[in-house]
């Protein structure tokens, strides 16, 4: 090759640089291929502090490295581990500064996952065909239950916030556990033997089916048959609040309420007691004030009928007739006087009418005549004012007869109950009755010692 012609072919060469070359093979693999699934198993995690994830996939052949940065994974509903089966979906890149064939990670599954959810829907169909997860179905939770039973980990974080809340909200109401584990091959079973248990005994009036959070494995139990159709079957109202609130078990479908949190499920089952003791306290001076309405009500009625008793009080009625008769005594005076002044004037112009005549014979006659008719006329005044004392005397005497002091002084009692009333018949009397008796000059108390009525 002459000079010249190296020299050519230098000028037309190339040459790439390493990160030029890393750079461009990133291009080409996260351009050429598609975002991909994949599944293997995981091996050498590594999580500096950072939060981003760094592992390998891997199978019986074959393994690549991966990244799972921090934005992704803490979305992630389980704590991934070395030796975990995995289903990542992943984008196909290069690390370029070494040079590494890598997978940027955006989600990730545990691979025995699957099959669970595949099972999950296909028990999901099945029940929901069978009516289990009916909305007509749901029983309304008590207002205020009597006592609440708790099924779940009595040492659970779970049981810990439930019984927070209670206590904050609603303290008076009490709680009994029924302890269950809540995850692992034993818990279904138990759970469902708490819930028939729970029916049983009916000491309960509300039922909380809970438990933290956790991957699907974990909250398996949840989704099982056998816990599933205990809590339809359940005549107590049951709220299910499993796992946090992205989670949603068969138990939440069959529930009559789903709480997305342990502490939401309390928060539901009991009222807040400071709003109720706000309402109580309104309440309570709405009532104060009827209250004290309807005494000034009935105050003003009772001066009201006072006023008619009195009205009505017999010694009112005699000083009313005592009166009549002083009205009417005045009246016959005045009509006496007057009888008496026209009488008078007639013997004046009977004695002027003589004195004119003056005959001396018919004189002595007619002063015998006046004296005569002087005579009758004083005996029949006084006979007037006698009829008119007797008359007035027999009027009081017959007002005094029918007065209730007359008929006292004649001997008689007026007998009242306890409660004031005057006592007419012995139907209202009982032995050993307290009454008060009237007389004339007084009263006494009594206590009835004998009843006896007339046959």
């Amino acid at each position: 090759m002459t000079e010249e012609t190296a020299r050519y072919t230098a000028r037309e060469r190339d040459v790439y640089t390493v990160s030029r070359l890393n750079a461009e093979a990133r291009l080409l693999l996260e351009s050429g291929l598609p975002m991909l699934w994949l599944e293997g198993e995981m091996s050498n995690l590594a999580r500096p502090a950072s939060g981003h994830l760094y592992f390998s996939l891997k199978d019986e052949r074959a393994q690549v490295r991966c990244a799972m940065f921090r934005q992704y994974n803490r979305y992630l509903a389980f704590t991934p581990r070395n030796g975990q089966h995995l289903r990542v979906r992943a984008r196909v890149s290069l690390y370029e500064a070494r040079g590494e064939f890598q997978l940027i990670v955006e989600q990730m599954e545990d691979a025995g996952e699957g099959a669970l959810r595949a099972r999950l829907e296909a028990l999901k169909k099945k029940l929901d065909a069978e009516g289990l997860f009916d909305e007509s179905a749901k029983r309304p939770l008590p207002a205020v239950p009597a006592r609440i039973g708790v099924v779940t980990s009595p040492s659970g974080a779970a049981i810990r916030d439930v019984l927070k809340v209670l206590g904050r909200r609603f303290p008076a109401v009490p709680v009994r556990i029924y302890p269950v584990p809540v995850q692992g091959e034993e818990a279904a079973p138990r759970i469902a033997r708490a819930l028939e248990l729970a029916g049983k005994r009916r000491d309960c009036d509300l039922l909380i089916v809970t438990r933290g959070g956790g991957s699907l494995e974990d909250l398996w139990a949840f989704n099982e048959e056998a816990v599933v159709r205990a809590i339809h079957a359940c005549d107590i109202p049951v709220i299910s609040a499993v796992g946090h609130e992205v989670d949603v078990t068969l138990s939440d479908l069959a529930a009559d309420v789903r709480a997305p949190t342990p502490s939401a499920a309390a928060e539901v089952a009991v009222p807040d007691a400071t709003s109720w003791l706000a309402q109580l306290h309104q309440l309570a001076s709405r009532l104060q004030r009827h209250v004290r309405r309807r005494i000034a009500l009935e105050m003003e009625k009772s001066v009201w009928l006072g006023k008619r008793l009195e009205q009505r009080d017999p010694r009112r009625v005699l000083q009313q007739g005592a009166q009549s008769l002083d009205e009417l005594e005045r009246r016959l005076v005045q009509a006496e006087r007057r009888l008496l002044d026209s009488l008078a004037a007639g013997l004046r112009e009977q004695s002027a009418h003589l004195t004119r005549l003056s005959p001396a014979a018919s004189i002595g006659r007619r002063n015998q005549r006046v004296l005569e008719v002087r005579r009758r006329l004083d005996e029949a005044v006084r006979k007037r004012l006698d009829d008119s004392a007797t008359g007035l005397t027999l009027a009081a005497r017959a007002l005094h007869a029918v007065s209730p002091l007359a008929t006292l002084e004649r001997g008689y009692a007026i007998v009242f109950d306890a409660a004031g009333n005057v006592l007419r018949s012995t139907g209202k009397l009982a032995t050993g009755d307290s009454v008060d008796v009237r007389l004339a000059d007084g009263d006494f108390g009594a206590t009835v010692s004998r009843v006896a009525k007339k046959t």
